[in-house]
C-alpha cells in the first residue's frame, strides 16, 4: 500500500481540489525514505499532543509537501519548481517550528533549513528519481527562488496558502472543502508590485471571503495558547538533549511519537511528571508581570498574515488592502493584537 492509498477520503478531496490529477512522477518521490520521515512530523508544531488543541486528523509535514507540490504543479506544470515545493520541508525536525523556538529563531522560523540540500544529496533514492525526471539538484534545494512557492509575508505563495486552507478545516472549523474548491478555483497567477508572479484573486469578492476564514486562523497561530505550547515543547527538548537523553540528530531520526514515549520514560527529576501536567493544561494565561512558582515565560513569534493581490473593478492588480475596508480592517485588526509581556502555564517547570 502506497502513501496516497493511506490518506482518509476528505484528505484525498482536498488534493483533488488542488489539481485535476496528481502527476505521475511524483508518486515514487513521496515513499522515499527521507519523505516518509517526515510523515511522522506534525505541521502544528506539537499542539497535537495538548489538550487545549483540537484536530480533526494528524496534519503531517508529507500531506503539507504534497498538497504545496500540487498547488505549484497546477499554477506553472514546472517539474522543477513542483519538486522543491515537496522537498521544502524534507529537513524539518520533530516537533517542527518547537525547534525554530528551542534555537532561538521565533521570528523567521527557519533554523533548520540549511540541511535541506544535504537530505536531498545523500539520499540514493532521491537522487536517482531526479535523474530519471531530468532535474538538477541545485534546482529543488532553493524553494525560496521560486516565487509561486515561496515569498515574504504578506504575500500569497503556495506554502502559505496550503497550510491556511489545511489548518481551515483541520484545526479551526472556519470553512469546508465546498468553500476550498470555490476560493481556489478563484486564484490565478497575477504580476504584483515588484513584476514578479504571484498569486491572487479574480475579484475582491473572492478576496474578501478567503480572508473573513483566514483571519480567524491568524490570531490563534500568534495567541498565547499556541506560542507557549511551542516553547514548552522547546524547553522540555532542550532538557533532554542537557542530559543525554535525546540527540539533535535523534530529531531527524526518530518520530514525534517515539520522542514522546521517551519524554514519557525520562529519568530527569520531574520531567515526566511535568510532561504530563504540560499536555493536560486547557489554556494559557497572560501577566503583565514575571509569575513566580509558574512555567512561565517571554515569548516571541512570527506573524501570519496574508494581504493579497486582487483584480479591481478597472482591472487593475491591487493589494486587498487598498481596495476593501473589509480586508484592511481585519489585517488593521490583526497587527493590533498581542499579548501580555509574560505567558505561563499553571505548573512549575526550571
Amino acid at each position: 500500500m502506497g502513501y496516497l492509498d493511506t490518506l482518509s477520503d476528505m484528505q484525498k478531496e482536498y488534493l483533488s481540489i488542488l489539481t485535476k490529477e496528481i502527476p505521475s512522477f511524483l508518486i515514487d518521490y513521496l515513499e522515499t525514505r527521507p519523505m516518509q520521515r517526515i510523515d511522522t512530523v506534525g505541521c502544528s508544531c506539537g499542539t497535537d499532543y495538548v489538550k487545549i488543541f483540537k484536530k480533526s486528523f494528524y496534519y503531517t509535514n508529507l500531506f503539507h509537501s504534497l498538497a504545496v507540490a500540487l498547488i505549484i504543479w497546477n499554477y506553472t506544470h514546472d517539474k522543477a519548481e513542483t519538486l522543491a515545493g515537496l522537498f521544502h520541508d524534507i529537513a524539518t525536525p520533530a516537533f517542527k517550528h518547537c525547534i525554530d523556538f528551542m534555537n532561538g529563531d521565533y521570528e523567521k522560523q527557519e533554523s533548520t533549513e540549511e540541511l535541506t540540500s544535504k537530505m536531498i544529496a545523500e539520499s540514493e533514492e532521491i537522487m536517482n528519481l531526479l535523474e530519471r525526471d531530468g532535474v538538477k539538484l541545485e534546482e529543488v534545494v532553493d524553494f525560496h527562488s521560486y516565487p509561486i512557492a515561496d515569498n515574504e509575508t504578506p504575500k500569497i505563495c503556495a506554502d502559505r496558502l496550503e497550510y491556511t486552507f489545511t489548518h481551515g478545516y483541520c484545526s479551526e472549523p472556519v470553512w469546508d472543502l465546498v468553500t476550498i474548491r470555490k476560493m481556489y478555483t478563484a486564484i490565478v497567477v497575477l504580476k504584483n508590485e515588484d513584476g514578479i508572479d504571484e498569486l491572487g484573486f479574480k475579484t475582491i469578492s473572492s478576496a474578501e471571503r478567503f480572508i473573513e476564514g483566514a483571519s480567524n486562523l491568524w490570531k490563534t497561530w500568534f495567541d498565547a495558547n499556541d506560542r507557549l505550547t511551542m516553547q514548552c515543547f522547546a524547553d522540555i527538548i532542550r532538557k533532554l538533549n542537557e542530559h543525554g537523553e535525546i540527540s539533535v540528530e535523534d530529531l531527524y531520526k526518530l518520530s514525534e511519537a517515539e520522542i514522546i514515549k521517551k519524554i514519557e520514560n525520562s529519568k530527569i527529576d520531574g520531567l515526566a511528571e511535568t510532561f504530563e501536567k504540560f499536555r493536560n493544561q486547557e489554556q494559557a494565561y497572560e501577566s503583565d508581570e514575571e509569575v513566580k512558582g509558574k512555567y512561565c515565560r517571554v515569548v516571541g513569534a512570527k506573524r501570519r498574515y496574508i494581504n493579497p493581490l486582487v483584480i479591481d473593478e478597472n482591472g487593475s492588480v491591487k493589494r486587498g488592502k487598498d481596495v476593501s475596508e473589509f480586508i484592511k480592517n481585519r489585517i488593521e485588526d490583526y497587527l493590533a493584537f498581542d499579548t501580555k509581556k509574560y505567558l505561563y502555564f499553571d505548573f512549575d517547570f526550571n
